[in-house]
C-alpha cells in the first residue's frame, strides 16, 4: 500500500510503500522516542522517496552516533530518520502519516538497545 507523509509545516513530503495492514510498528521506549512520541514503521530504502524538504532537514546523533535523528528545521517534527537496528531502512513515524493505516504495534526496549536488537534479529 501506498502512503503519502510528512512534517508538521509540509516542508518535508514523502511517499512510502508499506505491507497490507496491519503495519509492523515499534513503540520504543529509549529517550530520544519516549520524549518526541516516535512510532516506528521500519520501510526499506528502496520502498521510500523523499519528495520535498531534503534542504530543510537537519541532523542529531547521539549515544553510539550511529542513528542519524532528521528532523525538519522549520518545524521541529521527525518524520523519518535511519536507525542503527534497521541500517538498509528509514525509520518513518506513524503519526506523520497523513492517512495512518491499521497498525499492529509490538513494544520495542530500546533503553536496553542491545539486548532488544539481538531479539528482534532471533524474530526475523
Amino acid at each position: 500500500m501506498e502512503v503519502t507523509g510528512g512534517c508538521h509545516c509540509g516542508a518535508v513530503r514523502f511517499t512510502a510503500t508499506l505491507p497490507e495492514a496491519p503495519v509492523p510498528a515499534l513503540d520504543c521506549n529509549c529517550s530520544v522516542c519516549r520524549m518526541t512520541g516516535f512510532l516506528h514503521i521500519v520501510v526499506p530504502h528502496e520502498d521510500f522517496e523523499l519528495l520535498t524538504g531534503r534542504d530543510s532537514l537537519a541532523s542529531y546523533r547521539f549515544g553510539s552516533g550511529t542513528a542519524e535523528h532528521l528532523f525538519c528545521r522549520i518545524c521541529g517534527v521527525k518524520s523519518f530518520y535511519q536507525p542503527r537496528s534497521h541500517p538498509d531502512a528509514w525509520s518513518v513515524n506513524a503519526h506523520c502519516l497523513d492517512a495512518p493505516p491499521a497498525l499492529a504495534i509490538e513494544p520495542f526496549d530500546g533503553r536496553n538497545w542491545e539486548a532488544a536488537k539481538a531479539n528482534l534479529d532471533a524474530q526475523d
